[in-house]
């Protein structure tokens, strides 16, 4: 079959730069009215933030200054989107600036500690990776997305893979709306689907028949190798893991729970840090060999194979005193009434301690005061005061963002 001739620039696609900008817009919306109900996806060209959506002259600002730092491009003075927040005229704007200055992509992570960062990536980086991840997924008819476009992981395998994969705009298809049982029920042979551990966790015991030949790809979190056999065991062909953050991109990847890590051809092994973390180097593009500091501490088979052996947790500090979420959350976790647990540092506006996330064991059962009570005893002989959780909240699930990420939480809306 003779493959398509794509323009280079993704963004000359229409409706791909509209789901990219309507993903950003979403995302940013949701940040700034935390707990509220979000307008579903996709939105219509003709919506306007302000009269449909309800932002006003702050968000609106707002909006405009995230979608002009995160496509690196200069549009807010030049196009006046602030004077016209119709969808359709802000693409516009964004295909303008794209066309003069296309080069970069800036993703955002809230980290471990919730403050955002920024994470700076050169287009041509990105390419050389959907490149290479073309040569992982030969033969794929269609890509299926149930990830958002405007983070790295969405935006290599939902807007750049295809493209290096030589498929037509519209064999992307976008189910993020859909049920598990209802992506599975739309899944058709040479199907890549593009999802998170918590969507395979729901997907493998619905999915009935598979098509044969559909292959399922993973990232944002680990995936637990329970989850990996029982979604091969439904019928998907093999589910790859990819291994990588916003800020490196894409590290490695596996196809198997029972493999290691293969780093992609770019990445070398570094020196270890004193805290555990790992360093890699990656060689640009343009020759250049950059040092990146990892989150997570790898255990090397080999030169070029790895497996991640545990997150190295980021200190807090309560009182003018370190502490470690993650390990308050571990202690948390031993509770027998307790399934799950995150542990975060207070929003500004919520106080200056620890809260808590907790998923009960006993479900809808629990007597949340009761527990609350317990929980509160049970931190106070295990752990420093600093260390103490002062706010838990309670939920059938730990918050987390579309793409599987944990995520925060706010307080009152939790009680």
């Amino acid at each position: 079959m003779t493959q398509p001739t794509l323009d280079r620039r993704w963004w000359a696609h229409r409706p791909t730069l509209a789901r990219v900008v309507s993903d950003l817009l979403a995302g940013e919306l949701a940040l700034m009215r935390p707990g509220l109900a979000r307008r579903p996806l996709p939105w219509p060209s003709g919506i306007d933030l302000a009269a449909d959506l309800g932002a006003d002259s702050l968000e609106l600002l707002g909006l405009a200054t995230a979608m002009e730092q995160v496509l690196a491009i200069g549009c807010i003075g030049e196009d006046r989107v602030l004077a016209n927040p119709r969808l359709d005229a802000w693409v516009d704007a964004v295909a303008a600036g794209l066309a003069a200055h296309g080069e970069r992509m800036v993703f955002r992570t809230s980290g471990s500690s919730g403050a955002p960062k920024d994470c700076p990536h050169a287009l041509v980086e990105l390419e050389r990776e959907a490149a290479a991840l073309a040569g992982l997924f030969a033969g794929t008819r269609r890509i299926v997305s149930l990830v958002a476009s405007h983070h790295i992981y969405g935006f290599l395998f939902t807007v750049l893979l295809p493209r290096a994969l030589g498929l037509a705009p519209a064999q992307v298809h976008d189910l993020r709306g859909a049920s598990p049982g209802a992506v599975a029920r739309q899944l058709q042979p040479g199907d890549v689907v593009i999802g998170f551990p918590d969507f395979w966790r729901t997907f493998a015991p619905v999915a009935g028949s598979v098509p044969a030949d559909v292959t399922g790809v993973t990232s944002t979190a680990p995936c637990p190798d329970e989850v990996a056999r029982a979604v091969q065991a439904a019928g998907v062909a093999r589910l790859v893991q990819v291994y990588g953050s916003s800020e490196t991109a894409g590290v490695g990847w596996r196809a198997g729970p029972d493999e290691d890590y293969r780093l992609f051809p770019w990445w070398q092994r570094g020196e270890e840090r004193q805290d555990g973390g790992q360093t890699l180097l990656r060689a640009s593009v343009c020759g250049q060999t950059v040092a990146y500091a990892l989150q997570d501490r790898l255990m090397w088979s080999s030169p070029e194979h790895f497996r991640p052996a545990g997150r190295i947790d980021h200190a807090v500090q309560v009182g003018g005193i370190n502490v470690f979420p993650g390990y308050v959350a571990d202690v948390l976790r031993m509770h027998p009434g307790v399934l799950e647990a995150s542990v975060r540092l207070m929003r500004p506006d919520e106080g200056r301690r620890l809260k808590a996330f907790v998923v009960p064991r006993d479900g809808a059962a629990f007597d949340a005061d009761a527990l609350r009570t317990d929980l509160t005893t049970w931190m106070g002989e295990r752990v420093s005061a600093p260390e103490r959780p002062t706010a838990y909240s309670f939920g059938a699930a730990l918050p987390r963002q579309a793409s599987g990420k944990l995520t925060d939480w706010i307080i009152d809306a939790w009680e």
